[in-house]
């Protein structure tokens, strides 16, 4: 009888397939991976504030707060799209949108999200999972109207997610608000404001050459539960352990 994991053939790729089997590059050396004692704090926000300093210092990125949030519905179907972060605390992370967009419809049913950023030059990626939580109405509000004129009304153009005729019908919408808030302040549209990721987990990923990744991920302890192996004590609540690539 065959045994199939004996034998590891080539398999023959249709002329419809496109293999990109060879993209590769190189990343850091292992002289210049990421240890524990490599660690600027044991507090995970910290941390995450020292790799997002230096990518905001990186010339070669142009967008160091972009980043990639997963949502998914009551069932378990999944979503993602690129947002930007507004800003972060010891509480968690903060960005905006439409709350009846399909990622705000999501997360009315199930108030869970991923968020990944990945900084390509610095070969180095952070992972951030939490339960997510609207912010302040009054915090949005605050936002809201700092952002530029055209953006806001481009907010209340915008019903996110739904089904539009073409994009002059956005043009003409968009005319028409330019037009109706030219000399007045455009009013927050009750369907838009701010979200809060509160993180239970945060993962410091540095790409290896070798392709033996770091990886650092702190969680947080949870009440009666023991340290156990190979995790360490964080500050706070946190713990932290290093995972195979």
């Amino acid at each position: 009888m065959f045994d199939r994991h004996t034998f590891c053939t080539k398999s023959t790729l249709s002329s419809a397939d496109m293999d990109l089997s060879n993209m590769r590059k190189k990343y850091k050396g292992d002289e210049e991976c990421f240890e524990e004692n490599q660690l600027t704090s044991l507090d995970p926000i910290k941390q995450f504030g020292n790799w997002f300093d230096e990518a905001t210092n990186c010339p070669e990125i142009g967008e160091a707060n972009a980043m990639c949030i997963a949502t998914a519905t009551k069932d378990g179907r999944p979503s993602a799209r690129m947002v930007l972060l507004k800003g972060y605390n010891n509480e968690g992370f903060r960005f905006f949108s439409n709350y009846e967009s399909r990622k705000g419809i999501e997360l009315e049913s199930n108030p869970y999200a991923s968020l990944v950023f990945y900084w390509e030059p610095l070969n180095r990626q952070i992972r951030i999972e939490g339960n997510v939580e609207k912010i302040p109405y009054q915090a949005s509000c605050d936002y809201f109207h700092s952002r530029p004129k055209s953006s806001q009304i481009g907010a209340v153009v915008s019903r996110q997610s739904t089904v539009v005729p073409d994009r002059d019908y956005l043009r003409q919408k968009n005319a028409e608000l330019l037009e109706k808030y030219k000399d007045t302040e455009v009013p927050m549209p009750d369907y838009w404001g701010g979200y809060i990721v509160k993180p239970f987990l945060i993962e410091f990923w540095q790409g290896q050459t070798n392709r033996l990744h770091d990886r650092i991920v702190f969680t947080k302890l949870k009440p009666s539960e023991e340290l156990g192996e190979f995790r360490h004590m964080a500050e706070g609540d946190w713990v932290y352990q290093r995972l195979s690539p």
